[in-house]
């Protein structure tokens, strides 16, 4: 480990939607602020934005590049690099690969990892004709040929929930055969087709044509909606007993988005809130306001 040099009033974890918000406001605050970040992720990935408030459609990864810049353009200091553990002792101790840095606060952004089924030309597709959340993509399925793909029993109530607001033309592929009777017959008063197997290969060049299942058959299809759920990267917190939901799976915070230890942020899809782009950035901005008035006391 090299020396520890400074004491940041903020350090951020993860420059995703809400890391990147909060670390502007902190720098528009003349805060010392620190973002770190390993690169990619999930709102990296994310082909089409849609949703968010003055943008017909942008990337992922644009929003992450122009709010890098702005957020530098107010003296934060950004790094590439793995954050491996966080304690707090005095102030809290971000440890990386290759450094350790001290922090009176901090904000952890690191978001999720889609769990993916292991499909032959999935990446190929995936953001473009392939997706796993009905709030960020859905609408983007409007009356087009959709299979959705899940491993659960809720996999149904997505599926019927698809075909209310987006297409009629749906079908539900299941990897299990437990669903119960009164959910098969759901899908039977719905008009959605349910098949139980497992895919192994999207078939198409430029555009997605059909999905193969192991037994030979193929479907036609031109978009489909993944439902295996998500894991966490909040491997780094380890040392902390954090507060968490009745599942023991997200992170419990406050209404300024705190966890159970004091001075901790967690904001973005790591919380009990919704996982979108926009609702992120505002959970960034209400963290770095709290941050604000919490340094102003000391």
């Amino acid at each position: 480990m090299e020396q520890i040099v400074d004491l940041y009033d903020c350090i951020i974890i993860g420059a995703g939607p809400g890391g990147l918000q909060a670390a502007i406001y902190l720098g528009r605050y003349n805060r010392k602020a620190l973002l770190i970040d390993r690169g990619g992720g999930r709102t990296h990935h994310a082909k089409y934005i849609e949703n968010f408030l003055t943008q017909k459609e942008i990337s992922g990864k644009q929003i992450i590049k122009l709010g890098l810049k702005q957020a530098n353009g107010f003296n934060v200091k950004i790094e590439k690099g793995l954050v491996t553990k966080v304690v707090k002792k005095e102030y809290f101790e971000v440890a990386t690969i290759n450094n350790l840095y001290l922090s009176k606060f901090v904000i952890v952004s690191s978001g999720v990892y889609d769990n993916l089924p292991n499909i032959e030309n999935l990446h190929k597709f995936l953001g473009i004709s392939i997706f796993t959340c009905i709030d960020c993509d859905g609408y983007r399925t409007t009356n087009k040929k959709l299979i959705v793909i899940g491993n659960h029993i809720k996999s149904v109530h997505l599926a019927i929930a698809m075909k209310e607001m987006f297409t009629k033309d749906i079908t539900l592929l299941l990897y299990t055969d437990k669903a119960p009777e009164e959910y098969k017959q759901e899908l039977e008063d719905e008009h959605i087709p349910l098949i139980i197997s497992k895919p192994v290969k999207i078939i198409g060049d430029s555009k997605m044509e059909a999905i193969e299942l192991h037994d030979g058959r193929k479907i036609e299809c031109e978009v489909i909606m993944l439902h295996f759920g998500y894991k966490l990267n909040d491997f780094f917190l380890s040392e902390f007993n954090l507060k968490r939901d009745q599942n023991g799976f997200k992170f419990i915070v406050n209404q300024n988005y705190e966890s159970s230890i004091s001075g901790l942020y967690i904001v973005g899809p790591l919380n009990q809130g919704n996982d979108q782009v926009v609702i992120a950035a505002g959970e960034g901005a209400v963290a770095a306001i709290d941050i604000k008035k919490r340094l102003l006391e000391h």
